[in-house]
């Protein structure tokens, strides 16, 4: 019996999320709608300027969002990353054990702990300004190779496969979980990252991922094909392969079979978290013996219930998968 349904690694950023007016954004130096890598002076900057809002915290980071989603599901979850030696380190901590997943987190005593300044205007719109801190230290002594074997699925997001040092340790990570019986399952986050990566990218999918996440653009940059055509040459790098299509639904392929994924209707209120959270229901099944097509309609299930909310998360008061 393995210990944890799904076990992650992946950028451990908390979230501080405030609403301001758009003239704000300028002020910050933050393109509205986009997201911008800072450097540590320049996050302390904007948290000083801050000081005068409301700023709600909360843990974040894509593989940590999927984790929280697998626990709501009633599933067990275990997070992998770094921190800094910090108060902000120690919210991050006790916040995610809140949430029911299990960390093993090391600490850089030199390095604050990663955080994204989500800004809110009016609109709905997001804007982010990110310091990856510590979280970009991340390193193979980081890498608890009991939890990973204890483990049904290890879980990566890409942003680990980037930077070389992050990708050394993130890789020997999904070494441990080939050489154990434990799936790998890489969602591949963003297309840019794909664009600059990859040949390494094709290099690590077709080696070690048995399971695949992309979106609609990710897709194109990895394959050069759309939809069913990059679904099908995903497909022949892994065991199974998904494509989220946003309003199109999601397909899945897997046994030499398509899985066509309708949408959860919800009243779209922020995008935010919804790849994460259909990775979630997605591996939660997978980790549950489910059917494709059962575990690829509580993905889309989640998906819909985290939009029709303004948080990256659900709860457990919020779901119900019995009849989805």
């Amino acid at each position: 019996m393995k210990k944890y349904d799904v076990i992650g690694i992946g950028n451990v950023l908390l979230d501080f999320i405030v609403e301001v007016e758009d003239g704000i954004l300028a002020e910050m130096d933050v393109e509205k709608g986009r997201f911008k890598l800072i450097e540590e002076e320049k996050s302390k900057e904007i948290l000083k300027k801050l000081e005068k809002y409301e700023v709600k915290t909360a843990p974040g980071g894509s593989a940590a969002n999927t984790l929280a989603g697998v626990s709501v599901f009633g599933g067990s979850a275990m997070l992998l990353g770094k921190i800094g030696n910090d108060k902000h380190g120690d919210i991050y901590e006790q916040k995610t054990n809140e949430c029911g997943v299990n960390v093993r987190l090391s600490r850089h005593d030199s390095k604050i702990t990663g955080h994204c300044i989500t800004f809110i205007t009016p609109d709905a719109e997001r804007s982010f300004a990110t310091h990856l801190g510590a979280s970009l230290h991340f390193r193979k002594e980081d890498v608890f190779e009991e939890e990973i074997k204890a483990s049904k699925i290890l879980h990566v997001e890409g942003y680990q496969l980037e930077d070389p040092e992050l990708r050394a340790a993130t890789v020997y990570a999904m070494k441990v979980a080939k050489e154990n019986n434990v799936k790998v399952s890489i969602d591949l986050s963003d297309p840019g990252l794909v664009d600059r990566n990859l040949k390494d990218l094709e290099m690590i999918v077709k080696e070690y991922a048995d399971i695949v996440f992309v979106n609609e653009m990710e897709a194109e940059a990895f394959t050069g094909k759309k939809n069913e055509e990059a679904l099908h040459a995903i497909y022949d790098m892994c065991e199974i392969a998904v494509v989220k299509l946003g309003k199109e639904g999601s397909l899945i392929k897997a046994n030499d079979m398509i899985y066509r994924i309708p949408i959860y209707e919800s009243k779209v209120v922020n995008t935010n978290g919804a790849g994460d959270m259909y990775a979630a229901g997605v591996l939660y099944g997978i980790a549950n013996g489910w059917d494709m097509e059962k575990a690829g309609k509580v993905g889309s299930y989640a998906a819909g219930k985290v939009v029709s909310q303004v948080g990256a998360r659900l709860k457990k008061g919020d779901v119900d998968i019995e009849n989805v």
